[in-house]
């Protein structure tokens, strides 16, 4: 971990064997959470480096991590594997609480609604699948062409946008998993969505060696 302000080295949390995947603060800033290739998702105090969980094992997943994304109030971890499960962790206890059962393939990216109790998750099963995580079920499966790599939810809107395989960013509404928009222009895989600060905006970049800007205000 390193200071933003003065660039100094601050830690290293030391302690998965293999690559690490994936990982993120809470949003209180007290802990970090990260998920490796060995399987397992590690829970580490910012200051210390203290490692307080290590999740894995039966009951978890069976391949590595490759993405994970946190609740706003610090509570839960979600997790996703290369083998197509996802997770829920409780951050206080490091105990597996729950599973969305849905995908076939990989599941490559995760977000949670900043507005709804609801969490959104991408596979190279060609699938967006939106999920109630108060009950634990699907809410909605939005079809794709090609698999999904990348997600981001359009601000505190009920709208969401996945990029995938086939070059294209789709945007979805969350409440009916209707198709919203379709965002042209990429000739590669995109890897990476990023909506601006006013959800009027939304940058994809792609393997095609370009990143693009589309308008996306008809979504706040």
């Amino acid at each position: 971990m390193w200071d933003a302000d003065t660039d100094a080295f601050v830690n290293t949390f030391a302690g998965h064997s293999n690559t690490v995947t994936c990982g993120d603060f809470t949003p209180d800033g007290e802990l970090i959470c990260s998920g490796s290739d060995d399987a397992t998702l590690r829970i580490w105090d910012r200051e210390s480096a203290h490692c307080s969980h290590v999740v894995g094992g039966h009951g978890f997943h069976t391949q590595g991590l490759t993405c994970l994304a946190i609740t706003w109030d610090s509570q839960s971890i979600v997790t996703g594997s290369q083998d197509s499960s996802v997770h829920i962790v409780s951050i206080k206890s490091g105990q597996v609480v729950g599973a969305l059962v849905g995908h076939t393939n990989s599941v490559e990216c995760i977000g949670i609604s900043p507005r709804y109790n609801w969490v959104a998750t991408g596979s190279i099963d060609q699938t967006l699948i939106i999920w109630d995580l108060t009950h634990q079920a699907i809410r909605s499966v939005c079809e794709h062409d090609d698999g999904v790599t990348c997600l981001a939810w359009i601000g505190s809107s009920r709208y969401v946008a996945s990029g995938c395989i086939d070059g294209t960013v789709r945007v979805w509404d969350s409440l009916s998993g209707e198709l919203a928009r379709i965002l042209s222009g990429h000739r590669d895989v995109v890897q990476s969505l990023a909506v601006s600060a006013d959800c009027n905006s939304i940058v994809s970049v792609s393997s095609d060696k370009s990143a693009r800007v589309f308008d996306i205000s008809m979504f706040k």
